[in-house]
């Protein structure tokens, strides 16, 4: 086993008024050589939008995006027709393939929404571009972790052009549960959204990020009350 492990206070970070933004991985003016991408997991931001504020008309290519909402509601537009609310408790997809345009508002003018957007690089370009949303409330489980993406349109939750699959848990202190990779020699990186988890040994907080590789399972222990984000994706050479 292998791993690598992320403390929330080393993210980049920005505080633009309207955003504050925590990064994961190097984005916009935050660059660490050491924290480009994990495998196919490019980026993983935190963000938290001020009430009225949120994000132009911007392009995108060649990635497949992901957000989901953890406290708020998000206002989507894009150039393929796309007019949606995402609330926490939905997930979003958009393969941007060929190229789409879209904007990003928080729905409220008085209270903040916060969200993390995701990106992982697509085992197929220059794609028909497409967009999908779903509501995982009707799929959420407590005390395990439940699939909320994978590469298979029929399978549960949204699906990408990649070989990835993603997991959400919450979890109450004391409870345990184990995941068990999907494909082998692809890697996990797992994201303390909320509370305290221990996972393979390693303790890990709130907003804490730990990528594991050369791994079959997954061991998870809630010391608190928490919710976890597992990203298995393929390793990049």
């Amino acid at each position: 086993m292998k791993t690598i492990l992320h403390k929330a206070e080393t993210r980049g970070s920005a505080n633009h008024g309207w955003l504050n933004t925590h990064h994961t991985f190097s984005f916009a003016n935050y660059y660490d050589p050491e924290r480009v991408h994990f495998g196919a997991l490019r980026v993983l931001n935190d963000d938290s939008i001020a009430g009225g504020g949120g994000f132009g008309m911007h392009p995108h290519d060649n990635m497949e995006i992901i957000t989901i909402p953890l406290e708020g509601d998000l206002r989507h537009r894009d150039n393929m027709g796309n007019e949606e609310v995402i609330r926490e408790g939905d997930v979003q997809v958009m393969s941007a393939g060929t190229g789409v345009y879209h904007s990003e508002f928080n729905n409220s003018e008085d209270k903040k929404v916060e969200l993390l957007q995701i990106w992982v690089f697509p085992n197929k370009k220059n794609v028909q571009p497409r967009y999908d949303q779903i509501s995982i409330r009707d799929i959420s489980k407590s005390n395990e972790f439940y699939q909320v993406l994978s590469p298979d349109s029929t399978d549960q939750g949204v699906w990408i052009h990649q070989d990835a699959w993603f997991s959400l848990g919450s979890f109450e202190k004391g409870k345990t549960a184990s995941y068990s990779l999907k494909k082998e020699g692809n890697g996990v990186y797992a994201f303390v959204i909320e509370g305290d988890v221990t996972i393979n040994g390693q303790e890990l907080n709130r907003r804490d990020g730990l990528g594991i590789w050369e791994v079959d399972k997954l061991d998870v222990v809630a010391g608190s009350n928490a919710r976890v984000l597992l990203m298995e994706v393929p390793l990049l050479n």
